[in-house]
């Protein structure tokens, strides 16, 4: 008895009842964590198993984990959201830190951790503080105050911000009561008339010490039970805060906290031009593509709980800006929101907890559907190119509907619309500026694949263009047998006679290059102009070259882009038997997709490894830095230069064609403000040359107004497609008698010849 009687009045009951209390909402807090946590990855296991060799870290690239994740690579493409996230990502990092020493403090009657350097430590903790505090307001003021267009408002994006500011408003009054409660009037000695060793220096606490005075200011006198109070209250809040958001972060969002980094490890270690290829001879698949959530492999679900939904992807998206129903954040939201729904419907085990913070299998069945589409897009587009009617269409046609079993909800028609799949360039820019490693497209190819393969389902011009494919090897269905009708008109125009392989065959004779003409250059008119300039400068050059003729073939690459992989097998295979024929060891084509299909794709399909592709600028680049070529003609023009996405983000080959115009006497180059990895789409990409927009801006009309801002006399490309976009968007804007567009091959034979 008089040993329990000492334990009350020295007090130790309120130590080992502050130590109770903090054990049990600790542990709470991480057992609720870790049980979201792994429902979440449960539902990732629903999905097809990755082949993570695909999926390794490659530490000699530029855009590798440690510049990701600890360099901020991609966030600091737009520098003040970029600091502002590096504030976030350091500052929290020095503040685990001092989060542990404050834990300790309370636990421990305000004695701290026998950390060196007390003073220092305590001012950094503070700085961090403040400037993450900060970070909090200028995050605030982007989002309601600048109101960016790419960012979401409402409850759920200011929430962590709330979280944030809690944590950081805690920590500062928890020291100045500190403060209070451990000095006398002038902060120097403590009751005992001892001095505190660990009481911070003022000089060292240029946040908590002003504050402490301030409140000395209003009434709470040192040593007081209104200061010890206020420690022990701004403490106990401090810790609730901190757990409370620990069990948010996988609930939300800032899950990426913990899952960017592992995607970012697992990127692609493949060309992001190379998509998977699909085993159309496996008997045992039930089907092809994506046409259920769970069709998507683990990795590609991973994605969707990386994603921060910072709005990068669609702010940069041709589709986004021009008035199209597709946006690629949203887009992975969607499937995010399916995922989870689905998959605890399927597991029976509630996504969120405390489940009764939000709807649960245990009172009624919900899920996300996209529902008043038409009209949502209606009211939010009134024309123009801005991302802000394809924000605003999303977010209203994104909604619950009750009573809905999420796994009797069609992926492609109630999750995502047909209209929002065909919309896609396939550009890749939403990829090139994602900060967690995000893959939208393979996504969008795979549901493509499963609508085309399994189910017959695509526009009626995409399916012409594959009928015209598969019947005559070119999408206009021109005949196959003219294929090889430009060598003719080639002699004629050029005086140029290029031979085929089969014709070099016969003569006991090989080219050293294939020239591939590819069905732009065999059949495009205005695209055989540029081709013609290609075999002038390689035959000036000296350069041993021949072509397949009427043997040559669609190299596939609409086909697939399109979703018909079978087509594009077929085509893939006939054209490396007939590569393999001559024993073709190295191609040159003036078409970025072909070049990209031949050096990304190919492989997978039997081409040999040694067979070196090159597109045309990049080998006239190399002839003209060997002395073969040399541009002597002036050529006085202002040029500015719309990049490939096929040439430059797909394969990031954005110095060549500027290596030619600079060698250019006269050509002044003039860079557009979206230009190399930031650059804009034409719109002709992933099989949208051959299909029609239907709704909003013509991509490349707006491609064009970007480019006759910086006023030049020439747009110049280096793509049959691009140059092709580039002529009508001229003509749509009536520019085009003052700006012409040149491939940059036409401009170097003209600087070389003289013409």
């Amino acid at each position: 008895m008089p040993s329990f009687l000492a334990f009350i009045h020295d007090g130790q009951w309120l130590k080992w009842g502050r130590w109770t209390l903090f054990a049990a909402v600790v542990l709470l807090a991480v057992s609720m964590f870790a049980v979201v946590v792994q429902r979440r990855i449960l539902y990732m296991r629903l999905g097809v198993p990755a082949v993570f060799a695909r999926y390794r870290r490659k530490p000699q690239s530029k855009s590798g984990f440690s510049g990701q994740v600890l360099g901020h690579r991609k966030l600091l493409n737009d520098v003040r959201s970029g600091i502002m996230h590096l504030v976030y990502f350091y500052g929290f990092i020095v503040l685990q830190f001092g989060a542990a020493d404050l834990i300790w403090k309370g636990l421990n009657e305000g004695v701290p951790l026998p950390l060196p350097f007390y003073n220092w430590f305590s001012f950094m903790q503070e700085m961090a503080v403040t400037l993450v505090f900060a970070a909090v307001l200028y995050g605030a003021f982007r989002r309601y105050g600048e109101r960016l267009p790419r960012l979401k408002r409402g409850w759920k994006p200011s929430l962590v911000m709330w979280f944030i500011g809690l944590l950081m408003l805690t920590i500062i009054f928890s020291l100045a009561f500190e403060r209070l409660a451990q000095a006398d009037r002038q902060g120097r000695v403590t009751a005992s008339n001892k001095p505190a060793a660990h009481l911070v220096k003022e000089s060292y606490a240029p946040v908590s010490a002003p504050l402490a005075k301030l409140l000395e200011g209003i009434g709470i006198q040192p040593q007081s039970a209104a200061a010890r109070a206020g420690f022990e209250l701004f403490w106990w809040l401090h810790l609730l805060v901190l757990m409370s958001f620990l069990v948010y972060v996988p609930q939300s969002k800032h899950f990426h906290l913990l899952t960017a980094p592992v995607n970012l490890w697992f990127r692609r270690s493949t060309p992001p031009g190379r998509l998977v290829p699909l085993n159309l001879e496996d008997e045992e698949a039930e089907s092809f593509g994506a046409g259920k959530v769970e069709h998507f492999t683990q990795k590609q679900l991973l994605d969707l709980y990386a994603c921060v939904e910072c709005g990068r992807c669609t702010n940069v998206c041709p589709a986004s800006n021009t008035g199209k129903l597709l946006s690629p954040m949203h887009l992975i939201v969607k499937l995010r929101d399916h995922l989870t729904e689905k998959g605890a419907a399927i597991t029976s085990k509630s996504p969120w907890l405390p489940a009764g913070l939000w709807k649960s299998k245990a009172n009624a069945p919900y899920a996300h559907v996209m529902g008043g589409v038409l009209t949502a897009w209606e009211t939010a587009y009134a024309g123009g190119t801005t991302i802000e009617p394809t924000m605003a269409a999303q977010a209203g046609a994104w909604s619950i509907r009750e009573a809905a079993k999420p796994e009797e909800v069609e992926l492609i028609g109630e999750v995502l619309t047909e209209e929002e799949l065909w919309a896609c360039t396939t550009c890749r820019n939403c990829e090139e500026q994602c900060p967690v490693g995000n893959e939208h497209v393979d996504k969008i190819i795979d549901m493509r694949r499963y609508l085309v393969l399994m189910e017959g389902r695509l526009p009626s011009d995409g399916q012409r263009a594959l009928q015209n494919i598969e019947r005559q090897s070119n999408p206009w269905g021109l005949p196959r047998a003219e294929r090889a009708a430009w060598i003719a008109d080639c002699e004629s125009r050029t005086g140029i006679r290029v031979a085929t392989m089969q014709e070099l065959r016969r003569q006991g004779q090989k080219a050293d290059i294939l020239l591939w003409a590819g069905s732009m250059g065999a059949y495009d008119m205005r695209s055989r102009r540029v081709l013609y300039d290609v075999v002038r400068l390689l035959d000036h050059a000296g350069i041993s070259f021949a072509t397949l003729g009427l043997e040559e073939k669609s190299s596939g690459d609409t086909a697939r882009r399109i979703g018909n992989e079978l087509l594009f097998q077929e085509l893939c295979r006939e054209n490396i038997e007939t590569l393999s024929k001559y024993d073709i060891t190295h191609i040159v084509t003036a078409c970025p997709h072909t070049y990209n299909t031949f050096k990304n794709e190919y492989g997978d399909f039997g081409l040999r490894p040694d067979v070196i592709v090159e597109h045309h600028t990049e080998m006239l680049a190399r002839l003209l830095a060997k002395g073969l070529l040399k541009p002597v003609y002036t050529i006085d023009e202002r040029v500015t230069v719309h990049d490939s996405c096929y040439l430059g983000r797909y394969n990031d080959s954005y110095e060549a064609p500027r290596s030619l115009l600079r060698a250019i006497p006269g050509v002044t180059i003039e860079e557009m403000e979206r230009s190399r990895s930031n650059g804009m789409c034409c719109g002709a990409g992933g099989g949208l040359m051959w299909m029609e927009e239907h709704s909003g801006t013509r991509v490349n009309h707006a491609r064009t107004a970007q480019a006759l801002e910086v006023k030049p006399s020439v747009i110049s490309s280096a793509c049959p497609y691009c140059l092709t976009m580039m002529e009508d968007g001229l003509k749509a804007l009536s520019a085009d008698e003052k700006v012409i567009a040149r491939d940059v091959a036409e401009l170097l034979a003209e600087s070389v010849f003289g013409d």
